[in-house]
């Protein structure tokens, strides 16, 4: 199977601080890869090197074989990036629909002047657009939702819409930090599912940040281990379970022993 994306030799300093230490990482296509670690291990930092909102010091990232090293969040979106966030960032007084369609802002291609005119081709446009974004809240378990308040939408139908909004971008890989945090068992185990539909069903690969092993160990196909910046270990689910590394790092030196 051939890599989506590589990140070779991938490194940030904040000054005197390195946070992300020399790294190498693959993402196979149609592959659900986990990035987990203790609090502070450099994993959200990475997250954004990988969607430009950070440069990298040093070290190369490629995806479908595009050098997008230092690129803006904008252009490796429209290469086939799309992201959610730690934090909900949805336009709160906007509809479900309103921000799904603000996703696919990137594949539109009505300017200034066709705006103006309101002319067919965009009115088609838009037609074809509504109906996707309405397509895309079903498929996310949103269905009936079009109309309502990003705000008013429960805790985990809020996460399943920065998810709609990020396939609205029309991804080839798909990062996803701390989808269930705040969430309960039940929506938990739901979306731990929906992560599996996301490759099934939408044909993506799927990058995943996630404190919460039960998803981790449940959709993973391969995890690598971040700690202080490094990578510690990398291999299946039940790989990582019994790498002493990683029980060292997650529950102290005398959990190994």
């Amino acid at each position: 199977m051939a890599d989506l994306l590589t990140a070779t030799a991938v490194r940030k300093d904040f000054g005197g601080l390195v946070a992300v230490n020399d790294i190498d990482f693959t993402i196979p296509e149609r592959s659900i890869v986990s990035l987990i670690g203790p609090n502070g291990a450099g994993k959200t930092t990475f997250f954004n090197m990988l969607t430009g909102v950070y440069n990298p010091t040093a070290g190369r990232i490629v995806f479908a074989g595009v050098d997008v090293t230092g690129k803006p969040p904008h252009a490796i979106t429209e290469l086939g990036v799309g992201r959610t966030f730690q934090n909900i960032r949805l336009f709160s007084f906007m509809t479900a629909l309103e921000n799904v369609l603000v996703g696919m802002h990137a594949r539109l291609t009505g300017g200034i002047v066709r705006s103006i005119l309101r002319t067919p081709g965009l009115r088609r446009e838009e037609r074809v657009a509504r109906d996707r974004a309405r397509e895309l809240l079903r498929f996310s378990g949103l269905r009936g939702r079009d109309d309502e308040l990003a705000r008013n939408l429960p805790y985990g139908d809020q996460r399943r819409l920065e998810v709609a909004r990020a396939l609205a971008t029309e991804p080839q890989l798909l990062l996803l930090d701390e989808p269930t945090a705040g969430m309960n068992p039940q929506e938990t185990d739901a979306f731990t599912g929906f992560v599996s539909r996301l490759r099934s069903e939408q044909d993506l690969s799927v990058l995943l940040i996630e404190h919460d092993m039960r998803v981790v160990m449940g959709v993973s196909d391969r995890v690598t281990v971040l700690d202080y910046g490094e990578k510690i270990a990398e291999g299946t689910p039940k790989e990582i379970q019994h790498d002493e590394r990683v029980i060292e790092a997650y529950l102290g030196t005398g959990a190994t022993a």
